[in-house]
């Protein structure tokens, strides 16, 4: 497995953060802001063993579970959880990533030739992994390209040309997408599926759920790979057309990402603050001016712009509390998952099964009964994600790094 080169991470969260080499160089480190914030996420993500939906439905009239029940859940159609900004917050990531590695990979002597075929390769892979994990149950290869990893994949090269450009054309791309793909479905015939109680009126019709533009190219598309049957539509409305807006969203870390190294060792907080303010009120603008309603299955540009909105808050967030003031050691656990998310992406979507089984045959149901049968699937999925964070750990302790 290949390991970092850089200081260790451990060392970055419990030390204040290298400041520029006297040479004016910008220092090719970890951002450990960034790596709590891409912990965090998946934290969220692998929190889903927790079945906090279960368990409210025990409690009803319970506010509490209610709320923490909603952001552990996607949205019925429009509007947002906290359970709806992981994929998004997964996809601004990586493109904050995108300019510490372009940089690190440049002082190792690298040109963009180089660099080219490689990224070609990560994208594949990355399509390739998601198609993989979406076949687990299926009796053949079950080709769909709505997940995370999938969607990333498909606008990673894109990304990758766009991080070699000015802050102009990176801009200029983004705009280009959104109005573009807006244009696209605002053209597209309305149609008013059946049996769907969240139907958008007026002109905000183009954006309903299986009567719209992405899922006709869907029709088209999907059929063209064997399958079990005919495609029709997606049971949750997602669409294969989502990853040009997640590109977008992975436009906007991109921009981000430049801006941290640009300013490092300070924070840019009021152009973060600025983005993010203005990202989510132009979303909401947007949406309740009938003009393209904040709808995550289907990646709309308003979801775009909010949930970017939101990723620039929660980056700026992190950021304050790890780099300006200097609390890090509470980030250590989130940092463990955050350097190694391809590895917590997959032991969540491998491992549940085979934990959640040895855990009862091992131990049956009585420990995790001790506060009666309504807490029993918290207790439980509590124990798994504490042994998703061990796995990890584990990893982490030794060094092996799952990167593609």
């Amino acid at each position: 497995m290949p390991k970092l080169e850089t200081p260790s991470v451990k060392e970055q969260v419990l030390h204040p953060r290298e400041a520029n080499s006297s040479s004016g160089a910008l220092p090719i480190t970890r951002n450990v802001a960034v790596d709590a914030y891409r912990g965090f996420v998946m934290v969220l993500m692998m929190a889903e063993v927790l079945c906090l939906a279960a368990v409210a439905k025990s409690f009803p009239g319970n506010w509490i579970w209610q709320v923490l029940a909603y952001n552990q859940s996607h949205v019925e159609w429009a509007g947002c959880s906290l359970h709806d900004l992981i994929q998004p917050s997964f996809s601004f990531l990586v493109g904050v990533a995108l300019p510490y590695s372009i940089a690190s990979r440049l002082r190792k002597g690298m040109s963009f030739r180089r660099m080219l075929p490689h990224t070609l390769w990560r994208s594949f892979l990355l399509i390739a992994l998601g198609i993989f994990l979406r076949s687990i149950h299926s009796s053949q290869t079950y080709f769909t390209f709505e997940d995370t990893l999938t969607q990333i994949g498909l606008g990673y090269t894109f990304l990758f040309l766009l991080g070699f450009r000015s802050p102009r054309w990176q801009w200029g791309a983004f705009a280009a997408v959104l109005f573009g793909y807006w244009l696209l479905w605002a053209l597209y015939p309305v149609g008013v599926p059946p049996n769907w109680s969240h139907n958008f009126s007026g002109f905000a019709a183009h954006w309903n759920k299986n009567a719209n533009l992405g899922t006709a190219f869907d029709q088209w598309f999907l059929n063209l790979f064997p399958r079990q049957s005919p495609f029709v539509t997606n049971g949750g409305g997602y669409l294969t057309l989502s990853f040009i807006p997640t590109l977008g969203t992975m436009i906007l870390g991109l921009i981000a990402g430049r801006w941290l190294r640009e300013f490092a060792p300070a924070i840019p907080f009021r152009r973060l603050i600025l983005a993010g303010v203005s990202g989510i009120l132009l979303g909401l603008v947007l949406h309740f001016a009938g003009i393209c309603p904040i709808v995550k299955r289907i990646w709309t540009p308003s979801w775009t712009l909010f949930s970017g909105g939101a990723c620039f808050l929660l980056l700026a967030a992190f950021s304050w509390v790890i780099e300006a003031k200097g609390y890090r050691r509470w980030a250590f656990p989130l940092v463990v998952v955050g350097t190694n998310s391809i590895a917590a992406y997959l032991i969540a979507h491998l491992c549940e099964d085979f934990i959640t089984s040895s855990y009862r045959i091992h131990f049956g149901d009585a420990p995790f009964r001790v506060f009666g049968p309504a807490l029993q699937p918290l207790l439980l999925g509590a124990a798994v994600l504490a042994t998703y964070w061990l796995m990890l750990f584990w990893m982490y302790r030794r060094k092996i790094f799952l990167r593609i």
